[in-house]
């Protein structure tokens, strides 16, 4: 089983990456066969909404994008970790979301298969966010973000890891459960013992 974990945040070695880091670990201790992708270190401009996808049925924008389209097919399991910025996905994931139109372009509009139909059941996704803030609703908008993502990947969203009231650097390494609930979660995610 493959384990895709994107890293977002444009701060490397932060609170995200750190429990992607431990995602990934768990995942790979249950069998899975992971790979890491840090964003920071790419070069993945916005949508362009020129709608060229329409015709040819791919982005033709020529970036890091491209690497990553066949990743996120290839893959069986995605851990995607963006930190909240302004109640919402940072602007390096939000690019990689937006940039993903040529999937829902695929999927809605040109009617075709974004994966096939005998891999869907082995596709799920989990979202991973720390935020700074204490509000109830904190996570909220990344989450609904992720659930039309995950739909369009043709993926089953199968859990989140969040963390609010986490901002400093490293800080999340002094919570008292979250690397193991990281780790657990990147079991679980290969193990297919979901969590919400």
């Amino acid at each position: 089983m493959t384990v895709l974990g994107i890293s977002t945040s444009p701060r490397r070695h932060g609170n995200t990456e750190i429990l992607l880091d431990e995602v990934l670990r768990g995942a790979q201790d249950a069998g899975g066969a992971v790979e890491k992708i840090v964003l920071n270190d790419m070069k993945i401009g916005p949508c362009r909404e020129c709608e060229q996808c329409i015709e040819t049925g791919h982005c033709v924008v020529q970036d890091d994008m491209q690497t990553i389209y066949g990743k996120l097919i290839e893959t069986d399991r995605l851990a995607f970790a963006s930190p909240i910025f302004f109640m919402g996905l940072c602007a390096q994931a939000k690019a990689l979301v937006d940039r993903s139109q040529a999937f829902w372009i695929k999927k809605y509009v040109r009617k075709e298969n974004v994966v096939p139909p005998q891999r869907r059941a082995r596709r799920k996704g989990l979202l991973i966010s720390v935020g700074g803030t204490r509000g109830e609703k904190l996570f909220k908008c990344a989450q609904l973000t992720m659930k039309y993502f995950f739909d369009v990947l043709e993926m089953e969203y199968a859990d989140n890891l969040t963390f609010g009231r986490i901002d400093a650097r490293g800080e999340i390494t002094r919570h008292p459960t979250a690397l193991k609930d990281a780790y657990e979660a990147g079991r679980r995610l290969v193990s297919g013992d979901e969590g919400t």
